[in-house]
């Protein structure tokens, strides 16, 4: 019986790459990110001469963090800093969620149009911070 060559190394070719595939290590799909902290702008509230601004934390690592504290800065509808200030997170606990309340006197929350975090002012254990996400659920955008 003959066979033909290109027949042939075809198969072998298959083959080889079907032996390659099961002996190759497993790589992590490009959409799982790896697990971080997150800050979301939950909820705004007027209250008479201030804001009160909710966060939700959420710590997706499997460590502890002490404290996270950010530095914030807050753009008028003009797009002007309106007021920079700390924002005190607390502790977040591995795998856990935590909602955070903050009152910032001297500002309308009709007239606040941005939020940025501008940075991690401290964070417990020491570079704790380094993969935070932020996000907002309300009309004032969440920058980063």
């Amino acid at each position: 019986m003959a066979v033909r060559f290109p027949a042939l190394c075809g198969a072998l070719m298959l083959a080889a790459q079907s032996a390659l595939a099961q002996s190759a290590p497993a790589e992590a799909a490009p959409d799982q990110a790896a697990p971080a902290v997150s800050v979301e702008l939950n909820a705004i509230h007027p209250r008479d001469g201030a804001c009160q601004f909710v966060l939700v934390g959420q710590n997706g690592t499997e460590a502890d963090i002490d404290r996270l504290v950010l530095e914030a800065v807050l753009f008028d509808t003009e797009g002007r800093v309106a007021t920079m200030t700390l924002l005190d997170l607390q502790d977040l606990p591995a795998g856990r969620m935590r909602v955070r309340s903050f009152e910032i006197g001297g500002i309308t929350c009709e007239g606040v149009s941005r939020l940025l975090i501008n940075g991690v002012s401290s964070c417990e254990p020491e570079g704790c911070g380094a993969a935070i996400e932020a996000r907002s659920v309300t009309p004032i955008e969440v920058l980063q």
